[in-house]
């Protein structure tokens, strides 16, 4: 199957669309409303924020109190959206015990980008077709060559396809072991609690700090554009690693690697590398390639708070490391094995 040939936890597949091929699983017919509506909470509400700070905060100083919410929230939530939701809950790079576990889902619901059981289905549906049909945010699957085709292929997956394809997926077929999980699904039930505290911080920070209109331009910074931000940064992993960068591994898609986007992904942007060895905590795989997630991982480790920490060896990437002179756009044959 691909998902053991590739190292990457899946349930079993039924119904192969073609012989040997993983089925294209969906429950629904189209994205729900209610999904889009979360959709359309996600891209347009965040630069509202930006436009209120714009205007209700117009000749007023960005305070040190504001860039300190900002930054932490920023850190916190998306450690747990990229060591937490991504390398953990679906990829399994590593265990940990029930209560990291917890806060680690808590804090990637805190970032906003739907429940974690979503998530990881959109997310472990995109790595099983990964630029093919049935990709949840391929910006090549079903193109036709040309830049206005390619325009359109690199919009869906930055957020159109928030408004298309997300969410339809909310099945067993990608993500069984979560939904036999008491935990995560309790955590998935209380969504709308975590977004209201992650909203809800920045506001009560600036409220000790300076009263109601210091609580309300931290919720603006610390939340909204916070929010914004990192959401954002999460959607270019989608359209820009697929589209632009370097491939240093052989992979069955097109993802690569963007250095640019490292330091505010947490090395989420090794993308190439991911998509290599997908069951791999750490992503930053070479000197100098900059994996805070990883770090954070590594560091966790080593205080017993996670343990099997998955990572390919030199010799497994040798082995799918492509050769000195191929070039970022190259294409790598299909691998016939994966190591990690």
């Amino acid at each position: 199957m691909v998902g053991a040939k590739f190292g990457f936890l899946y349930t079993r597949r039924v119904d192969h669309a073609v012989e040997g091929e993983p089925r294209i699983a969906t429950v629904r017919k189209r994205t729900s409303f209610a999904s889009q509506l979360a959709g359309m909470v996600a891209v347009i509400v965040p630069p509202i924020g930006v436009l209120s700070a714009m205007g209700v905060l117009w000749g007023v100083a960005f305070g040190p109190l504001d860039v300190a919410v900002f930054v932490v929230l920023y850190v916190l939530c998306g450690l747990g959206t990229t060591a937490g939701w991504h390398r953990y809950f679906a990829h399994k790079g590593f265990e940990t015990s029930a209560p990291v576990k917890a806060l680690l889902a808590i804090l990637g619901s805190m970032a906003m980008q739907g429940p974690l059981t979503q998530w990881v289905t959109d997310h472990r549906k995109h790595h099983a077709l990964s630029d093919k049909p049935g990709d949840p945010h391929s910006p090549h699957a079903g193109r036709e060559p040309g830049v206005w085709s390619a325009a359109l292929g690199l919009f869906h997956a930055h957020v159109g396809w928030l408004f298309v394809t997300k969410g339809m997926e909310r099945g067993p077929e990608y993500a069984r072991d979560l939904y036999a999980d008491r935990l995560v699904r309790w955590i998935d039930r209380l969504y709308l609690l975590w977004v209201a505290v992650t909203l809800g911080i920045p506001f009560a920070v600036g409220y000790v700090f300076g009263g109601l209109d210091a609580g309300l331009e931290a919720m603006v910074w610390g939340g909204f554009v916070r929010i914004f931000a990192f959401q954002h940064v999460t959607f270019s992993i989608n359209s820009v690693c697929h589209m632009f960068g370097k491939q240093a591994y052989m992979a069955r898609d097109e993802s690569r690697n963007v250095w640019a986007l490292a330091p505010f992904s947490f090395g989420e942007s090794w993308h190439n590398n991911h998509h290599a060895f997908p069951a791999s905590a750490r992503h930053g795989l070479e000197r100098r390639q900059l994996d805070v997630a990883y770090l954070t991982i590594r560091g966790l480790e080593r205080l017993g708070l996670v343990w099997d920490v998955k990572r390919p060896n030199e010799e497994q990437r040798a082995r799918r490391r492509l050769a000195p002179l191929a070039g970022a756009g190259s294409r790598p044959a299909e691998p016939g094995s994966a190591d990690a």
